[in-house]
């Protein structure tokens, strides 16, 4: 099967390396003699470290070879991630949203079918968005979504010719990795209280980081809590993490993984903490996927449902309804109870696992040969 796969690649994000690391291995594991082409903003290192074709994903180069490449291709894998929103500015061909919209449309005008494959749909808010979504999405011949809630948005916004399944997140099938440099990297004895810490910018909310620092703080004095940072998105997050430690008494007790770590490091070594605490979404399938206890804060509908789905949204917040008080008691909660919450969190990762390996059965179904 010959594969073209169009997502948010080669621009460091942890999270959507994981993704393309998840989606390429297991097409691998389950597709007939794959070829594989990637659209990607670093095309160089894409194909180098994946074994693969890959193709500047932007419209300044090599749109000869992108309409090649998909005119030869049995489908366009257009995901996972959250591709289809418009949070970030979208004005008529500029945005995130028109850009995978218009590399579906390109994909039909050469006769290739397409699959939306583990998306995560929305928001998606503006005129010119849910136009586009109504005329182009309607456009691909079958949808799987990472949660219930993204094919109901779907529905939504009109987008309801594909047929669309409900999976999870294709990270979900992610391999395991014994790659510990991360771990070994640190100075520490061995016996500490992990906490794995995933923040992330957030320009309209600061004031979590002063609220995060003083829980941390907390978990310091109150369990001797050893709290690691885990920048998920290389210089991004570090600058966030950098700005909770500003608030912090006891900083100098806190330490920082190195940015732009493989996704199997960072998986690795969340797999060794005992608890995360995190905004970013993959830091807390990492954490369901190792069965590490987890706190999330929310800032968007995708991980209030992945932390339904793990069972540990009782224990989890809103952004903005984030309680410092709360957060603690949560933690110690589940560092307390650590064992009784794994053995109901691995039953609900399990189920997840089979539902994300469940897109590569339904990608051969439709579109294998």
């Amino acid at each position: 099967m010959k594969i073209v796969i169009s997502g948010f690649y080669g621009l460091g994000n942890t999270g959507d390396e994981a993704i393309l690391k998840s989606i390429i291995d297991n097409i691998r594991s389950e597709v007939d003699k794959p070829q594989i082409t990637v659209l990607s903003l670093s095309p160089e290192e894409t194909a180098k470290t994946h074994n693969v074709h890959s193709i500047y994903r932007g419209w300044r180069h090599q749109n000869k070879m992108k309409i090649r490449a998909l005119r030869k291709a049995d489908v366009l894998i257009s995901g996972g991630g959250g591709l289809l929103q418009d949070t970030y500015p979208t004005k008529f061909l500029f945005g995130p949203l028109p850009y995978y919209l218009l590399v579906v449309l390109l994909a039909k005008l050469v006769g290739t079918k397409v699959m939306f494959f583990s998306q995560g749909i929305g928001p998606v808010t503006s005129k010119w968005g849910k136009f586009l979504m109504r005329t182009l999405a309607n456009k691909a011949d079958f949808v799987t979504v990472r949660d219930q809630y993204s094919k109901d948005y779907l529905e939504k916004l009109g987008v309801t010719k594909p047929e669309t399944v409900v999976t999870a997140d294709i990270v979900f099938g992610m391999k395991p990795s014994d790659d510990d440099r991360l771990y070994k990297s640190l100075p520490l004895k061995g016996d500490e209280t992990l906490a794995a810490v995933s923040v992330r910018p957030w320009f309209t909310n600061e004031e979590y980081y002063e609220k995060l620092a003083k829980s941390l703080d907390e978990l310091i004095e109150k369990r001797g809590v050893t709290p690691v940072f885990v920048p998920m998105e290389g210089k991004y997050d570090v600058t966030a993490s950098e700005d909770v430690k500003k608030h912090m008494k006891h900083s100098d007790k806190t330490m920082m993984l190195e940015r732009d770590a493989t996704p199997s490091q960072y998986l690795n070594f969340i797999s060794k903490c005992d608890i995360t605490i995190a905004l970013r979404l993959h830091a807390l399938i990492f954490s369901a996927l190792s069965n590490v206890p987890h706190v999330g804060i929310s800032y968007d509908k995708k991980v209030e449902s992945l932390l339904n789905r793990s069972g540990m949204w009782p224990y989890s917040f809103r952004l903005e309804e984030l309680d410092s008080d709360k957060l603690v008691e949560n933690a110690i909660h589940l560092l307390d109870n650590a064992e009784d919450e794994k053995s109901k969190m691995a039953p609900r990762v399990d189920a997840m696992r089979s539902d994300a390996m469940e897109n590569l059965v339904l990608l051969n179904k439709h579109f294998g040969k």
